[in-house]
């Protein structure tokens, strides 16, 4: 995969676990996930929101793991939180899942998603090169 994080020193440290720009080279595939949110396979909504950003994370996972590909892959992830106060609640949920992976990232507090019960929402990108390509 050629995938290259840039964090020049001009931009300034990031601010967290994932970098300031993604370079990718060579022909590939791409990978756009639909937002995902903490709706378990059965329908059903979880209460809080570290369980419903398990939940979004573990759908993720699954969805790249289908294309053949893991968090190594993502290239940008943007995430949506409903309530500020809960971002401390975001990071290890994070962390779990992307380990040593450091996509360009984006966070948006909004007032609402799409349904009310609904509090945090992750969309992502990746990219995988082809067989053969450097």
């Amino acid at each position: 995969m050629s995938m290259q994080a840039l964090n020049p020193p001009q931009v300034g440290e990031p601010l967290g676990p994932y970098s300031q720009g993604i370079l990718t080279g060579g022909s590939g595939q791409w990978l756009h996930i639909a937002g995902q949110v903490g709706v378990r396979p059965d329908g059903s909504v979880a209460e809080g929101f570290s369980e419903q950003a398990d939940i979004a994370w573990s759908n993720i996972q699954e969805i790249l793991r289908t294309a053949g590909m893991t968090v190594a892959h993502l290239v940008k992830v943007v995430t949506y939180i409903t309530d500020e106060a809960e971002l401390s609640l975001l990071g290890p949920v994070r962390l779990k899942y992307l380990g040593d992976a450091r996509p360009a990232s984006t966070l948006i507090v909004a007032k609402a998603l799409a349904r009310p019960e609904w509090k945090v929402e992750v969309d992502v990108v990746a990219f995988m090169s082809l067989p053969g390509e450097i």
